[in-house]
């Protein structure tokens, strides 16, 4: 009897495999495999189909959806930590500069946009999620002189979105999850599909508290950079203003406290970001002296 349930699962599971048409659909079925196998005394087939199913649920692409609620949910959890500057006409003139940049970006449009808000916070720092919420601390505004640094930081913070840094995190998790589920499928008797999922998101809900309170690497921030000084340049700002603002950020201590402790310091990130300032041709002198004036009035 058992031989025959055996082989009927085998044969659904190749069968699934040649004829769903999306991955989404062969990982559900594949748990519905899995269920069956343990509904019917099979522990260890089962086990090893709900492992099966956790590593195609990991290769699932994340949709622009998701990816916008998984940002507004490391928003959420930032800002349980950090109040907002209440500044509607700063605020206004940062998402004018956001605009600016994206619009002459690969990526102009996220799955909800773009949004610049302002912690009311003097530490020198600044965060981006996923879901297009960039963060700007009083702290990092109060340290910059001019309306091409300030985009030089946001260009940064847009830099980690294009780059899909804190979504790699997420997957990252989703893979570590399916490598755990698979390890003990051998030895255990299978979690249910609700243990599994939490499991996961117990897992996400850690990655996102780290990016949250240590930030990207050293190598993602290095990669942020380079990427925004092109950013910079599309948008028609000087490209050198990412040294302006990292040499500002340098004069203030050159260390940022509280949320993001794995920065660089600016020191290195200017090394690293000089050549490929060099190669961008500077912006006009009356562009400059416009922004300026209008940075000065907005401040």
């Amino acid at each position: 009897m058992k031989k025959s349930v055996l082989k009927c699962l085998a044969f659904l599971v190749v069968s699934l495999f040649f004829s769903c048409s999306t991955s989404s659909g062969f990982t559900e079925l594949l748990s519905v495999a899995g269920e069956v196998a343990g509904a019917t005394g099979h522990g260890k087939t089962a086990a090893g189909l709900n492992a099966a199913a956790s590593a195609s649920r990991a290769m699932e692409e994340i949709t622009p959806e998701n990816e916008y609620y998984i940002g507004r949910a490391v928003a959420a959890t930032l800002l349980s930590n950090y109040k907002v500057y209440d500044s509607a006409a700063k605020e206004v003139y940062l998402n004018r500069i956001c605009r600016v940049i994206t619009v002459n970006s690969a990526v102009p449009e996220l799955f909800n946009g773009y949004h610049v808000k302002i912690l009311d916070s003097n530490e020198v720092n600044a965060f981006a999620t996923s879901g297009g919420h960039i963060f700007l601390t009083r702290g990092l505004l109060n340290c910059l002189d001019s309306e091409d640094a300030v985009a030089a930081a946001i260009a940064h913070e847009v830099a980690h979105i294009h780059l899909q840094h804190s979504l790699k995190a997420i997957k990252a998790s989703r893979w570590t999850a399916a490598g755990v589920s698979a390890t003990s499928a051998g030895v255990a008797v299978a979690k249910s599909n609700a243990e599994l999922a939490a499991a996961m998101n117990d897992m996400v809900g850690d990655i996102v508290g780290d990016l949250v309170n240590n930030g990207y690497s050293q190598k993602q921030e290095f990669e942020a950079d380079a990427l925004a000084v092109t950013l910079l340049s599309d948008a028609g700002y000087n490209a050198s203003a990412m040294l302006d603002m990292l040499s500002m950020i340098q004069k203030q201590g050159g260390k940022s406290g509280g949320m993001f402790n794995t920065h660089p310091s600016p020191d290195k990130r200017i090394q690293n970001v000089t050549s490929s300032v060099k190669s961008h041709p500077a912006s006009s002198k009356a562009g400059t002296e416009a922004r300026y004036a209008r940075f000065v009035k907005t401040k």
